[in-house]
């Protein structure tokens, strides 16, 4: 298992509430989204790869374990599941800093393929072929 990679950290804000005060669900899941890609780049770039264009094909499993508050400092720390020809599995947990505390408050799994830019046919992943 690779180490965690915080790819994402997010002071959360008053105009993402909902009408309960907390932070909507997907406002969390845009970030567990960025976060997941960005994730995958690094996880590649950091194997020898080149930078992929990435686009989100599935979320396997997303589990709100917590609510998120104005206010709170999110984490969103990835790491590699799985990498294919083409995909990359991500997973992406999410903690909230909520004055001294650390709480868990979400976490997602994601796949993200590569495509060529151009034609946006998926492309391999690995360094050997296009």
């Amino acid at each position: 298992m690779t180490d965690p990679y915080l790819a994402i950290r997010v002071v959360m804000m008053p105009r993402d509430t909902n009408p309960l005060g907390s932070i909507f669900g997907g406002v969390i899941l845009s970030h567990i989204d960025s976060a997941g890609a960005i994730g995958a780049r690094h996880e590649i770039a950091k194997a020898g790869g080149p930078l992929p264009f990435l686009v989100t094909v599935a979320i396997n499993r997303v589990e709100f374990k917590q609510p998120v508050l104005v206010g709170d400092v999110v984490s969103f720390r990835t790491h590699l599941v799985k990498v294919g020809r083409t995909s990359i599995t991500m997973n992406v947990a999410v903690d909230a800093e909520r004055g001294v505390e650390i709480l868990q408050v979400t976490e997602a799994e994601l796949v993200y393929v590569g495509i060529d830019e151009h034609d946006r046919t998926p492309k391999s992943l690995l360094l050997d072929t296009k």
